[in-house]
């Protein structure tokens, strides 16, 4: 994609402005510089900047145009994996840090966002992973038991509790997390991007890095119009991530996920539609998650075509599901559909690498960045400071490339196809 807008969307269409970073030019110098205006790069920049430290970003187009001002809005607890895989992959040390970083990511996130008074609908009203069949059913089950024993505020919902939660019938029972919620999220990334500023951030727009080379002891970054000079460099660039560090680009994979969302709901159907207002992903290969903003709109996201798209009836999959969850929807117009990309990693794990010295990566959400991009910014930001109390909370990976990357596209089409079928088999 090109060009400084990301396709319209809803966001777009209701941000209140989009703001207006000025490109970078000339030869200037900071202690840190960050490659991307994502809410990675947003959040480390905010936490470097209130610190004292000397810091500019360098965003390709404007903050918010990737993921970050495109995705679900969801803030979600938690990891891929269950807290009992995490403790045994990573050990007594570091798993237990993973696992209360990552569950406590939300918290983190909305109190960022209270202290900060940035105006984006933040709601913590809690997230239900969903089960619809009996193997995501006992995978649900485990996670809750595991979340429980660690004094987690997580609850299991039976058949009937998720129908009064949900609305819909289609549920067997889901796990509810107290600590989710949802937000708007390119109000969030411009809030973060503001406040960031404001504590002295340098932040700069149609920025594209298109070089990164060591000169004289220090890293010299190269735009259309002008070099950085910088002592460290922080790349967190996600699912837009190009050749600007050999071998990054191969070592994930970008996958678009898809949004429809409808007009402002009816009261009358909005009230029986999530009427506590949690969000909700479902347990499974491939996942359908979805909630109702503050303006009544039904917002379902999920897997969609590996290309841009600019309206919902590209995604008539996901508009027809929430027709068969709720029927009273029918009749309603949706009046947007979009998409954009995620970056997932081999071990669905986000993968934080130090390459050479003053080069710190952080990217690989899997779908999760919301609330663990915003928490990561504070512990990079402590990284990039040499500051390790407390010690970092995730580990330090290297860069690995996934072996026959150029057949991605061929990959995850097989992948969602696959996971589709045995969605439907129970498997």
């Amino acid at each position: 994609m090109s060009g400084s807008n990301p396709p319209r969307s809803l966001y777009r269409d209701t941000a209140g402005g989009t703001g207006d970073y000025p490109p970078f030019a000339g030869a200037q110098r900071a202690r840190v510089a960050i490659v991307g205006g994502g809410f990675t790069g947003l959040s480390t920049a905010l936490h470097l900047a209130e610190a004292g430290d000397d810091v500019a970003v360098l965003e390709a187009h404007q903050p918010g145009w990737g993921a970050s001002g495109r995705n679900g809005g969801q803030v979600n607890p938690g990891l891929k994996y269950d807290p009992d895989t995490i403790e045994a992959m990573f050990g007594p040390d570091l798993g237990p840090r993973m696992i209360d970083f990552s569950y406590g990511a939300p918290d983190f996130t909305f109190g960022l966002i209270r202290r900060l008074s940035i105006a984006c609908g933040a709601r913590q009203n809690g997230t239900i992973r969903a089960a619809i069949r009996p193997k995501p059913e006992a995978a649900v089950h485990a996670t809750a038991a595991q979340c429980q024993q660690r004094g987690m505020p997580v609850s299991m919902l039976d058949t009937q509790a998720m129908a009064a939660r949900t609305g819909t019938d289609r549920y067997i029972s889901g796990l509810f997390d107290a600590r989710g919620g949802d937000l708007h999220p390119l109000k969030y990334t411009l809030g973060l991007a503001a406040a960031a500023q404001k504590a002295g951030a340098r932040i700069f727009g149609d920025s594209e890095v298109l070089s990164l080379g060591r000169e004289a002891g220090r890293w010299i970054l190269k735009t259309a119009n002008g070099s950085l000079s910088a002592e460290k460099v922080l790349v967190a660039t996600n699912g837009y991530t190009g050749s600007l560090w050999p071998g990054l680009e191969q070592s994930l994979v970008p996958v678009f996920s898809a949004i429809a969302a409808t007009e402002p709901l009816p009261a009358s159907v909005a009230a029986t539609i999530l009427p506590d207002r949690p969000v909700v992903y479902e347990a499974g290969n491939i996942t359908v998650y979805y909630r109702v903003d503050a303006q009544n709109r039904l917002l379902m996201g999920g897997r969609g075509p590996m290309r841009p798209i600019g309206d919902a009836a590209a995604i008539r999959y996901l508009t027809d599901y929430a027709l068969r969850l709720w029927p009273a929807l029918a009749g309603t117009r949706w009046t947007h559909g979009w998409n954009g990309r995620v970056a997932i990693t081999k071990d669905h794990l986000p993968h934080i690498h130090e390459p050479e010295d003053g080069i710190l990566i952080c990217l690989g959400y899997n779908g999760r960045g919301v609330a663990m991009a915003s928490a990561m910014g504070a512990a990079l930001a402590r990284r990039l400071r040499g500051n390790e109390t407390p010690p970092f909370p995730m580990p330090i990976s290297p860069l690995r490339p996934i072996r026959f990357h150029r057949f991605w596209p061929i990959g995850v089409k097989a992948a969602i196809l696959s996971g589709r079928v045995k969605d439907r088999l129970g498997l």
